[in-house]
């Protein structure tokens, strides 16, 4: 429900942006960026434990200050500890997949769960052990141009710890 309002609101938002300019002159149509334009690119080794392939969707720009991309997660694979400067919306849309905020418990979030991560907030993400997941990620850019932060791995105590 919350991502279908988050998708809605990104739409509605996008068309009352493009309809019409300040002096009411007609501003550009949509752009449509094709499925497959982009090459995958595998998560590094430094960041993510396991296999994972990010699939950019848009990068940030002057219309909206932050990227996407849809993550997928292989069973067991999941991202270092990070943080992100100006938070980061995650939407599954495929698999089971776990996420922890620092001190807190393990939670497992699934196909149409949406997670906000508020800035600053320490965390992670990634598959369940025995299924895989894709979530799509909005993560906000911060004025530098950073848009996350990243700290250690995940160790197998803490991926397991459920």
């Amino acid at each position: 429900m919350l991502f279908t309002r988050l998708l809605g609101g990104l739409t509605c938002a996008v068309a009352a942006h493009s309809a019409i300019g300040e002096s009411g002159s007609a501003l550009p149509g949509q752009k449509i960026s094709r499925a497959g334009s982009t090459a995958s690119l595998a998560g590094p080794e430094a960041n993510f434990t396991g296999r994972v392939r990010v699939d950019p969707v848009y990068a940030a720009n002057s219309d909206i200050n932050a990227s996407g991309g849809l993550v997928t997660f292989e069973p067991g694979a999941r991202s270092a500890w990070h943080t992100h400067p100006r938070g980061q919306y995650l939407a599954v849309t495929a698999g089971v997949g776990l996420t922890q905020e620092w001190g807190k418990p393990i939670q497992e979030i699934r196909p149409g769960d949406v997670v906000w991560c508020p800035p600053g907030v320490k965390h992670w993400h990634g598959a369940a052990p025995a299924t895989a997941m894709t979530h799509l990620a909005v993560t906000g850019m911060a004025p530098d141009g950073k848009n996350v932060e990243w700290m250690e791995k995940v160790s197998d105590e803490q991926y397991h710890a459920r």
